[in-house]
């Protein structure tokens, strides 16, 4: 087996993603054996919804939709027996401190689940080692005016590729070519709970979502006092923790929405706009 007969895409769902699978339902750029979508199980309706539609027009063009996932963000944060991947949760210390927790959830809810489903379909699924020149590539979708963070993949295995580098195209060009196929509403991947979403995030979901906004708000009120995690030391969190920047409750939080450019994009597993790319593993030389 070799790289060129395994070819999959990064499927978020999100504008650049769902792109790329259009492009190669209509024969615009080659095909994909698969397009994988890493399911945190707590993204917008919008999202799931736009998924079903995605995964009707890969069907009728022979592209397997595929969903992996390694839990529940949402139940394992809250569960004690769970192992906690910290959310970057705005934090509020004993003493006033503030500050913010790392961003471990987006490697082990979206990178660490598509490298699994990545080594399963070369045959060598972990902990076996996968022979070197054993290699797939994976297509991503980052645009032009994301171009400092197309990199190559950390694994060996994997080659990550970049189609819409290739033609050149910028975020609008994909707004535009999906609003010419009718998918001008394709909504932006992001979990339900971020602590990334902005004010006009809050105040749309408030308004247009309103079980999504009380099941944001239960679950700010649930982390407040970090009772049902522990970090890496295994002593319980001290402090406070909340989903808004202002650190109050989430449902107590004057939202005061600023213009945003119509383009901002979500958060895929290689592309979450908010900090520099995060990878899960050790280097090159990593198999898992």
């Amino acid at each position: 087996m070799t790289a060129s007969t395994h070819r999959y895409l990064s499927l978020g769902a999100g504008v650049q993603s769902s792109t790329l699978l259009l492009l190669a339902a209509q024969g615009d750029i080659p095909g994909f054996d698969a397009a994988i979508f890493a399911d945190t199980s707590w993204e917008p309706t919008a999202v799931y919804r736009h998924l079903d539609l995605l995964t009707g027009i890969a069907k009728r063009a022979g592209i397997e939709v595929v969903r992996v996932g390694t839990g529940d963000i949402r139940a394992d944060a809250l569960d004690p027996n769970h192992r906690f991947a910290s959310m970057p949760l705005f934090t509020l210390g004993p003493r006033g401190e503030r500050g913010m927790g790392r961003r471990q959830c987006t490697s082990e809810y979206k990178i660490k689940p598509i490298k699994a489903e990545v080594r399963r379909r070369l045959g060598y699924p972990h902990p076996a080692r996968v022979p070197a020149g054993v290699r797939a590539q994976m297509a991503i979708g980052i645009s032009l005016d994301e171009i400092g963070r197309a990199r190559d993949s950390d694994v060996r295995y994997m080659h990550n590729v970049f189609p819409l580098l290739d033609l050149s195209w910028r975020r609008t060009d994909c707004l535009r070519f999906l609003a010419e196929r009718g998918l001008g509403d394709t909504p932006k991947s992001s979990c339900v709970g971020c602590p990334f979403h902005d004010d006009g995030f809050w105040l749309a979901l408030r308004e247009h979502s309103p079980q999504e906004w009380a099941d944001a708000v239960a679950f700010d009120r649930s982390i407040r006092n970090g009772s049902a995690r522990a970090n890496t030391d295994g002593h319980p969190l001290r402090g406070q923790f909340f989903l808004h920047r202002q650190r109050v409750p989430l449902d107590e939080v004057v939202l005061r929405p600023r213009p945003r450019p119509a383009d901002a994009p979500g958060c895929g597993p290689w592309t979450c706009p908010h900090n520099e790319p995060v990878t899960a593993g050790a280097g090159r030389g990593e198999v898992a």
